[in-house]
């Protein structure tokens, strides 16, 4: 059994305070208690195994570094296990713009699919494996090479911008087309369908149709080359630029090497548009549905020919049946026509006559109270703006309207009530947008 003491400070106390005047005892101590502890905890666990083994402290950390690093490959082992390639180990960190990131890290085979996680737990185990301190137990303390260049390969996968500019240039994740002989040998869906895969990485537009089999209908098929030839790319090349000088001395140096990275970039752009618009027009002349397809219509517009000659020479024999009746029926209809014709005219001519008359009537309800004048003779300048005023509201009115206002205004003699009538239909005008306010102001109320 082990003995275990505490020490627990206790609070200060309080200036001038003294044991004779202020000590107060609350209440007596307890009998004390004997209890088995058990010690636990990692410390302590640590502890006993260098006991047990007699080990020093630098001599346990070093054996269980070791143990570590060989749980971490065994539990890395299945999906991020891959041999190393020996002109890699030896590369400069430099020239890390060069060095495949991927293959660094030993995620070759996932590359742009690789998850963060992966990324994370290859570089742990590469870390292990090649840190600096590990190859200096070695005897090789200055070899820090490769280190250097798995610490910059997991900057730029860790990094989605910078991921993505190398992803944007990784050609090591494209898959080749094959070639027509290829095509013709094999199976087209699963020679062109990777070849599609691998570019849909770069499509803005997601999810990207599938290349489908033998069994998609010509509407999957068109959508899925409508879809390729109207590619939408986020694939950029300002990874491959040239480094831009930080020095604010050569502006020019660095202008110049900016709008050189600018043009670069562009080429680049359009190239791939090229390779791209040339690889969809190769799998189109190649796929066994497209020329289906079109036999099928081929067969399809000669089946519509030979039904169309058959309707044409039966619409022939009715034809001639039919041109009697239709000379009879457009007889009637001329007449039909002439009659509603003259009907048509002399109901216009009588809105006519009575929109002239609802006019009258509306210019007489001002004369007859005077235009509104107070006095014996309305003045000129008064009659002529109200007589203006009065025209502008019968220009913005329709037949209809006409005869509503005349409606109102006949049989009225009193120049208020005519004014407020005036001034009702001047309100509903502007408010309908045919008239602006202060437009008919003799007419306002």
């Amino acid at each position: 059994m082990a003995t275990i003491q505490v020490s627990i400070p206790l609070p200060v106390l309080p200036e001038g305070w003294a044991a004779e005047k202020d000590f107060k005892a609350l209440s007596s101590l307890s009998a004390p208690t004997q209890r088995n502890v058990e010690p636990v905890g990692p410390h302590f666990l640590a502890h006993a195994r260098r006991k047990r083994h007699k080990r020093t402290f630098s001599e346990d950390e070093r054996i269980q570094a070791q143990e570590n690093v060989k749980k971490v490959e065994d539990e890395d082992e299945g999906d991020i296990s891959e041999s190393e390639d020996p002109l890699m180990l030896q590369r400069d960190p430099k020239d890390w713009k060069g060095q495949d990131h991927y293959a660094v890290l030993g995620l070759s085979k996932y590359r742009y699919k690789a998850t963060e996680d992966q990324i994370k737990r290859a570089h742990r185990k590469k870390v292990l494996k090649h840190h600096p301190d590990k190859k200096a137990a070695a005897g090789n303390a200055d070899d820090d090479s490769f280190f250097k260049c798995i610490q910059k390969a997991t900057e730029i996968l860790l990094d989605p911008v910078k991921r993505r500019q190398f992803d944007s240039i990784d050609e090591n994740a494209d898959v080749e087309p094959p070639t027509k002989k290829e095509t013709q040998k094999g199976n087209f869906y699963k020679l062109w369908g990777p070849v599609f895969e691998s570019e849909a990485r770069f499509s803005k537009r997601q999810p990207v149709p599938k290349i489908g089999n033998d069994k998609s209908t010509k509407e999957e098929v068109e959508k899925f080359y409508n879809f390729w030839y109207d590619f939408d790319s986020w694939r950029t090349f300002e990874y491959l630029d040239e480094d831009v000088p930080d020095d604010n001395e050569n502006r020019d140096q660095k202008r110049h090497i900016e709008r050189k990275n600018q043009n670069t970039r562009k080429k680049k752009k359009t190239e791939d548009t090229a390779r791209l618009r040339k690889l969809v027009d190769d799998a189109l002349a190649l796929d066994e549905r497209i020329k289906r397809f079109r036999k099928e219509e081929h067969a399809q517009k000669n089946k519509k020919r030979l039904e169309k000659e058959a309707e044409a020479k039966r619409q022939a024999e009715e034809a001639a049946k039919a041109k009697e009746k239709e000379a009879r029926r457009k007889a009637e209809e001329e007449a039909a026509e002439k009659e509603k014709r003259a009907q048509d005219k002399k109901a216009k001519e009588a809105v006519k006559t009575a929109a002239k008359k609802n006019k009258r009537v509306i210019r007489g309800s001002v004369k007859e109270v005077n235009y509104f004048y107070e006095g014996d003779d309305a003045p000129p300048a008064q009659v002529g703006g109200v007589l203006n005023d009065v025209d502008l509201i019968i220009t913005k009115l329709d037949n209809e309207g006409i005869a509503a206002l005349t409606g109102k205004l006949e049989g009225k003699k009193d120049a208020a009530e005519i004014k407020s009538i005036f001034a009702v239909e001047v309100e509903r005008l502007v408010g309908a947008g045919k008239l602006k306010k202060g437009e008919a102001k003799t007419l306002e109320g």
